[in-house]
């Protein structure tokens, strides 16, 4: 019998959804998910806003505890361990990105990873399990985006993260820790009073804790929940529960269980190149391809005093219009920046974001002479979306080029080896080349892991070679 109520439904879903359900395009495009979203957020852990939060949530002190990424020595209580990794995760804007638009990993993987090691050591957790709960928190977040035809835009006002992405921690925690049905809804419920965070912080070293947060206080209210607190249980029906964030808010029930349709069987994510809001992605590849047509060899320089201007054909989002960015954070989100960037340099990169990258003198030239148009076409949408690069010239010629889908968004998905090597090069960053191969192994066979703890010793930094009883995986399914 269905509930009456959207939260009903939902929390019926959650609740009923188990592994047979999983399909394998699924299984396969969230193990890729997966396994890059541990990349950035090993590579994260580096980063000076997450030595800033590592060394705040050093206070907090528990009996159980969980792994930090790329940490041997340093673990945390769960839920810090969720805030801490989260926060890596996003802290250089280097994570997942889907349609309608969020960072949905990022929510969700922390604080499930954290949640398996705080179980009685006697209880396993399957790598199926992980992936089951992986993929409710993840579809419950799709599913909440299109209750608004509004949240099928690049945002404005707030970041989805933080309203979605907390709601899907929270349901992926509710799964993993079996809570009946009226334990999910009240989790759905507790989640909502942590939710949304505004986009004013968006290009500053606050916007990674809205990744963190959403993890922890996902992890948060199941745990509450569990515990017997009680919320609304109408929390997805009323304008005043979720609907607060969405002018157009419009709740559908879920599909029935009876081959369950998974949003993302339908719509994979992008994954990124290179470090920079999604927007920027487009932008880097048009410029690139325009810088081919003006210099005869890759190395060769570009010519700057016989370039009159930059002409950028973008959307209108005004959160990544910063024609003078003044740090990493910044220039991660300036159409500006990323084109002048690819024009001299042909391509972007982890490196792309150095500050003596950003305070160069050919590239504060070149962006003075940059300028952005926005025509009536272009929608601020990542579905639709295109970037035209113009370089004119002094004489009055004009090259140009346009990129209507850029390598990595979800029409033209990273190659496997190519996924490999981005997590490999974000990985070593603090990790030994055992560790990164065991991780990448362990990720590919997760549905046959069975114990995931195993995972969590190899983000810690621990060999392989230590760990053979319990890599217990069929090779027969890469």
């Amino acid at each position: 019998m269905w509930a009456k109520t959207i939260t009903g439904n939902f929390a019926n879903v959650i609740h009923g959804l188990n592994t047979n359900h999983l399909t394998d395009v699924v299984i396969q495009r969230s193990k890729r998910m997966i396994l890059d979203t541990l990349g950035v957020g090993l590579l994260g852990t580096s980063t000076e806003v997450c030595q800033k939060v590592k060394q705040y949530s050093q206070i907090y002190n528990s009996d159980i505890s969980s792994t930090i990424w790329g940490h041997l020595d340093f673990r945390l209580p769960p839920l810090y361990a969720a805030f801490v990794n989260g926060v890596a995760v996003h802290s250089m804007d280097f994570d997942d990105t889907w349609h309608p638009a969020t960072h949905p990993s990022g929510a969700v993987l922390p604080a499930v990873m954290a949640l398996t090691e705080a179980f009685p050591q006697k209880k396993k957790i399957s790598g199926l399990d992980l992936l089951l709960a992986f993929n409710v928190g993840i579809e419950v977040q799709g599913r909440l985006l299109r209750f608004s035809s509004e949240a099928r835009n690049i945002p404005k006002r707030f970041h989805p993260p933080t309203v979605v992405g907390t709601m899907g921690s929270a349901a992926a925690c509710a799964k993993l820790l079996a809570l009946n049905q009226m334990k999910c809804k009240n989790t759905l419920a507790i989640a909502a009073s942590y939710a949304g965070a505004p986009l004013a912080n968006a290009a500053t070293q606050t916007k990674p804790l809205h990744i963190g947060n959403a993890a922890k206080h996902g992890l948060e209210a199941a745990c509450l929940a569990s515990l017997g607190l009680q919320g609304n249980n109408h929390i997805l029906d009323m304008e005043s529960g979720i609907g607060a964030f969405y002018t157009d808010y419009n709740p559908q029930t879920l599909p029935t269980l009876q081959s369950y349709p998974w949003l993302l069987d339908q719509q994979d994510v992008a994954i990124k190149r290179f470090p920079a809001h999604l927007g920027t992605h487009w932008v880097a590849d048009a410029a690139s391809s325009a810088r081919r047509k003006l210099v005869k060899n890759s190395d060769d320089l570009l010519l700057l005093d016989k370039i009159e201007k930059v002409i950028i054909k973008v959307p209108e989002v005004k959160y990544v219009n910063r024609p003078s960015p003044n740090s990493e954070h910044e220039a991660r989100h300036s159409f500006q920046f990323v084109a002048c960037s690819a024009l001299l340099d042909g391509s972007m990169s982890v490196q792309s974001f150095a500050s003596e990258k950003i305070n160069r003198p050919a590239l504060q030239e070149l962006l003075c002479k940059t300028q952005l148009e926005h025509p009536s076409d272009n929608k601020p949408s990542f579905e639709s979306l295109y970037c035209e690069v113009t370089v004119v010239l002094q004489d009055g010629n004009t090259v140009s080029d346009r990129c209507n889908t850029f390598y990595g968004h979800w029409r033209k998905p990273l190659t496997k080896q190519d996924l490999e090597k981005k997590f490999q090069s974000n990985a070593s960053a603090v990790l030994p080349a055992e560790a990164i191969e065991g991780i990448i192994e362990t990720v590919y066979n997760l549905e046959n892991i069975e114990d995931c703890s195993v995972l969590n010793m190899l983000l810690s930094g621990q060999s392989a070679r230590a760990l053979p009883e319990k890599l217990h995986v069929d090779h027969s399914n890469p």
